[in-house]
């Protein structure tokens, strides 16, 4: 669910008084920002680049570099998939293929019913049991495609698919 202009505006307020509106404490802010509404809205864009003087460009640019932010509301369920060079070697794309597909979404997206968003990470730190997958905060080790569904099964209605 998106915030509405006055939950953003008081994010943004909260998170620049935390950090005395420092330049040099932009990353903190942004997460700061990003904990509180679950994403960094573009309207909090203009507000923070006024306050840290900064231009708007740079903050997006901020925001675009770090694959931890993101700007729209992600899924009820966050699902990374290890995209590092030990995990591709042992079969992630497939991996990769197969959730996006059960999914019905691609990289960086949501399911519509808001369920699951699918994001790339380039290291779980389990190169030793590839292909490795995230969800929430338990990393699964070894995953193939029939490990990924049995994993995404108890957060389904029983007989239920993603949406």
């Amino acid at each position: 669910m998106t915030p509405g202009p006055e939950a953003t505006e008081s994010a943004v307020r909260d998170a620049l008084d935390a950090h005395e509106a420092r330049a040099d404490a932009l990353l903190e802010i942004l997460h700061q920002v990003q904990d509180t509404l679950g994403h960094i809205p573009r309207e909090a864009v203009p507000p923070l680049a006024r306050a840290l003087n900064r231009s708007r460009a740079e903050i997006q640019g901020v925001i675009g570099f770090y694959h931890d932010f993101r700007q729209e509301p992600a899924g009820a369920t966050v699902i990374h998939l290890c995209r590092a060079e030990a995990c591709q070697a042992m079969g992630a794309g497939a991996l990769e293929r197969h959730a996006c597909e059960r999914l019905g979404i691609g990289l960086h997206e949501t399911t519509p019913d808001g369920r699951f968003t699918l994001e790339p990470v380039y290291c779980l730190g389990n190169c030793a049991c590839t292909p490795s997958v995230r969800i929430g905060d338990t990393v699964y080790a070894r995953v193939t495609p029939e490990r990924f569904d049995a994993l995404i099964d108890p957060y389904l209605d029983p007989g239920e698919e993603p949406a």
